[in-house]
């Protein structure tokens, strides 16, 4: 193989969108934790100085919208006027409504149902779509180094801004990374990194520059990857002064690069955040994940794509595709086949085994849903490798 350069990104909490992705999670984890059963679709729109709560969600629950995304917005470090947006002080709307009879009428009876004694034909997709999921053996976490990488910039950039390292810091902020790969595909070194932080008014251009290149950039990339050609990029554009809400609007679900795997493997187009787990944008894609990583942990294949297919109101997958880029152990298909028999991909199956009902995605709303070590994230589990193994015997 040739060498070759692979870039990924990633942004803070404070970022417009993850903004919106962290407020749409946080109503949803409110209301799962009184209502595990709820059916939540929630948006969320972030402007100058107002935020716009919208979607579809039934629930026996009462939640305080605007006191959820009061907390939120001034957890995230939007609480002083001077940063164009305060959570304390900006207006809230709210316009919600109850989930379509439509789409509700599927999840709630599977077209599989008829007849059928397991519990788990009886919930259909609340969807049509695909879902994919990957994982490799490039880093300890079993993602792609790019975006591993490019998120543990922007996550020290928050740590240095909250501890008070860098008081001078604001909220908004993103990291992008550039890996070179070596003749064997493996990652051999870091060739460009790029980081713009929003700051305060009066600090100097050099200070920023420093403070990030010390602060940042070496704590966050390990030395071993960096050289005298690395190129570093703080700030480019020499100011970052205005931004959050006020620079630019933010949206729910308009970073899913971000949320995945970085450009590195592919997305179905479906968001996650502001979902509930009968949404298969999310739990099929935390499924694939799960799957995914548990094939690579086990040795069947050095990188595994995996794609699931579903019609709305069905609760089978119309479509299981494996694709190992020519690492496999195994012929693609024979890995499909191992997947079928041990993992079940019906949308009722993957919310029981990976435990779903549970107040556990705000997390989720910023620095990746997968690749995570963080409490609740039942997806990451590599429970099923040693199972697995017994495959290649």
């Amino acid at each position: 193989m040739p060498k070759r350069l692979f870039t990924s990104e990633s942004v803070t909490e404070g970022h417009p969108d993850k903004i919106c992705d962290a407020v749409s999670d946080a109503i949803l984890d409110e209301i799962l934790a009184q209502d595990p059963m709820a059916r939540v679709a929630c948006e969320t729109v972030a402007s100058t100085g107002m935020i716009l709560v919208a979607g579809e969600i039934t629930t026996e629950a009462y939640v305080d919208i605007a006191s959820v995304v009061r907390k939120t917005v001034r957890g995230i470090g939007y609480d002083k006027g001077e940063y164009g947006f305060d959570g304390s002080s900006c207006a809230v709307l709210v316009s919600l409504e109850e989930q379509s009879p439509d789409i509700a009428m599927g999840v709630d009876s599977a077209a599989e149902e008829s007849g059928s004694n397991d519990e788990f034909d009886k919930i259909g997709a609340g969807d049509q779509g695909m879902m994919f999921g990957f994982a490799c053996d490039e880093t300890d976490v079993y993602m792609p180094m790019p975006i591993h990488l490019a998120h543990k910039l922007t996550k020290q950039l928050a740590e240095v801004r909250k501890n008070g390292m860098l008081p001078y810091l604001r909220p908004d902020g993103k990291a992008q990374v550039t890996v070179m790969y070596d003749e064997l595909g493996n990652p051999s070194k870091v060739t460009a990194v790029v980081v713009s932080t929003q700051h305060d008014a009066e600090v100097s251009h050099e200070t920023i520059e420093k403070d990030i290149l010390e602060n940042v950039i070496k704590v966050a990339i390990p030395s071993n990857l960096l050289s005298e050609e690395t190129k570093y990029y703080v700030n480019p554009t020499g100011r970052f002064v205005i931004g959050g809400p006020q620079a630019d609007v933010g949206l729910t679900g308009r970073k899913i690069i971000v949320d995945t795997y970085g450009g590195y493997a592919s997305h179905g187009g479906g968001c996650f955040s502001g979902k509930d787990p009968t949404k298969v944008d999310r739990s099929a894609a935390y499924m694939a994940r799960y799957v995914a990583k548990n094939i690579v942990a086990a040795g069947l294949a050095r990188q595994c794509e995996i794609e699931i297919a579903y019609a709305i109101g069905v609760a089978h997958p119309v479509s299981v595709h494996v694709d190992t880029r020519g690492t496999g152990n195994l012929p693609d298909d024979k890995i499909g086949e191992i997947i079928l028999r041990h993992f079940d991909l019906r949308p009722a199956a993957i919310i029981k085994k990976l435990d779903l009902r549970k107040p556990v995605f705000a997390k989720t709303a910023s620095y990746g849903h997968f690749g995570r070590e963080d409490e609740g994230f039942s997806w990451e589990k590599l429970d099923m490798a040693e199972e697995l193994k017994k495959e290649l015997i």
